[in-house]
């Protein structure tokens, strides 16, 4: 015998072993699980028995002293100062630079007229170089 065939042999018998394991214990092997926790395991911070002492205390909640509700006020009042000052600084600053105009295309056509025109100009006034006469041989 094969060690391919032993190992099919007791798969088989593995596979009848549980069928008749759920015939006994009157459970369904064909139903499959569901995903996630499953049913009746009891959460760790679930209350297994229901006490109204324990249920009634709630935690002590934490407060602040007037002091320090002060403190907090006065640096945030300084942040909101600062932010202030800044923009205020910075509307100043925007307001003394004089704004520019606004280049329209017009503009932009004419001013490229007078430089073309310039140069047309400077090259009719500047006297023709002769090329050296070549000879010949």
């Amino acid at each position: 015998m094969n060690t391919s065939d032993i190992v099919l042999a007791i798969d088989a018998e593995i596979t009848q072993l549980q069928k008749v394991k759920a015939l006994l214990t009157d459970t369904d092997l064909t139903t499959k699980r569901k995903p996630g926790r499953p049913a009746g395991v009891a959460m760790p911070n679930k209350a297994t028995s229901f006490n109204p002492v324990e249920f009634a205390k709630k935690p002590k909640r934490r407060t602040m002293s007037a002091e320090g509700r002060a403190k907090i006020a006065a640096a945030q009042k300084a942040r909101w100062a600062k932010s202030k000052r800044v923009a205020k600084k910075a509307a100043h600053k925007a307001a003394s630079i004089p704004a520019k105009k606004a280049v329209t295309a017009k503009a932009v056509d004419r001013k490229t007229a007078q430089v073309k025109k310039a140069r047309v100009v400077k090259k009719s006034k500047q006297p023709k170089a002769e090329a050296p006469a070549t000879s010949a041989s």
